[in-house]
């Protein structure tokens, strides 16, 4: 009798390079929020808490958003694949702490609805933040992966393109909101302009290629 042959055996999935990275930016993206709690419990957020607590949060909503914007830009110029892998992590965090800036806002209006939009509507500085907050608002509800089968990838794109309109929208609202010196915004404005240029150009050949293709199947 001829033994019989083992089947052929399911290859294991190889394991993800780095698996500690998406966690590790979470982790260190909410350390910032654990230190401000912290500082506010134990009054060091100085004379004026809110003021400083509605300037950091702003702050780091707009640096998350930056950096988020800077994984695709540097995946491209470099080949590296795991900017990709923290970019959905970076963005949350960012809408988590413009959550966190409107919350503070908020609070310092004492929930005052009509204030509160008699502001947004009447300055511009306050329509620039809440309109950027609003369009992370359909990009965090949409970061989970069944959002991409269920809206399909070319429409999830076109949708997730409307974080470049928030951070442009978050830089104004940051630039009008400073009093005297316009140094900062402009910088994260000038860093903004360097990923849109490398995001365009390592994407027109592509571009390029797809129209060849289109005049030569005509």
């Amino acid at each position: 009798m001829s033994a019989r042959s083992p089947g052929p055996r399911a290859t294991a999935r190889p394991a993800r390079p780095l698996p500690w990275l998406v966690p590790a930016v979470t982790v260190g993206g909410l350390v910032p929020a654990v230190m401000l709690v912290q500082d506010a419990l134990t009054g060091a957020l100085g004379a004026n808490p809110i003021q400083r607590a509605t300037l950091q949060t702003g702050l780091l909503t707009l640096a998350l958003l930056v950096l988020s914007l800077a994984c695709t830009p540097l995946r491209l110029v470099t080949g590296w694949t795991w900017p990709a892998r923290i970019r959905k992590a970076l963005g949350l965090l960012a809408f988590g702490y413009g959550v966190l800036h409107f919350g503070i806002y908020l609070l310092d209006h004492g929930f005052n609805l009509g204030q509160i939009t008699e502001d947004v509507l009447e300055r511009p500085f306050v329509t620039a933040g809440f309109t950027a907050l609003l369009l992370l608002v359909p990009l965090a509800l949409t970061s989970r992966r069944d959002s991409v089968r269920r809206l399909g990838f070319e429409r999830w794109t076109r949708l997730h393109r409307l974080v470049y309109a928030a951070v442009s929208v978050g830089t104004l609202h940051y630039y009008w909101g400073v009093k005297k010196d316009h140094t900062p915004p402009l910088i994260y404005a000038a860093v903004i302009a360097v990923l849109f240029v490398i995001r365009w150009v390592a994407r027109r050949p592509r571009r390029q290629g797809r129209a060849g293709a289109g005049r030569a199947a005509g």
